[in-house]
């Protein structure tokens, strides 16, 4: 059986954590010494530094709201496809695209990265 097909399944309690801004839920998927990027920031290493990222994010909209659209496993990879709804804090929504590619080390993922254009998310 391939090593990521049972992680398909913590897709919604993932996305769940992220999506209620509940950084050390998201954390709690990450190996301590996981690598993180999200877009075109500088990759992250380790959870003290993902925290600090993602709350910084986090500081910065009202919610999100994600929708999976296609999920592909090779080996101890996952890639997803869909889109996020994002509420800005002057309560505006947008929808964009998004692809994350998530490497598993065990049960926990290693290395996730977010393929995304943001920056809708702050122009006026």
């Amino acid at each position: 059986m391939n090593a990521v097909a049972g992680k398909e399944a913590r897709f919604d309690a993932l996305f769940s954590a992220i999506d209620s801004k509940n950084t050390e839920a998201f954390l709690s998927f990450l190996t301590e010494d996981a690598r993180f990027r999200f877009g075109s920031a500088p990759e992250v290493r380790g959870r003290a530094a993902i925290r600090d990222a993602v709350n910084g994010f986090f500081s910065t909209i009202a919610g999100s709201k994600h929708q999976l659209d296609q999920v592909i496993v090779d080996g101890t990879t996952l890639v997803c496809e869909g889109s996020v709804n994002y509420q800005r804090l002057d309560d505006h929504e947008l929808t964009v695209p998004f692809v994350d590619v998530l490497e598993y080390a065990g049960d926990q993922i290693s290395a996730y990265k977010i393929y995304i254009d943001i920056s809708p998310l702050y122009a006026d």
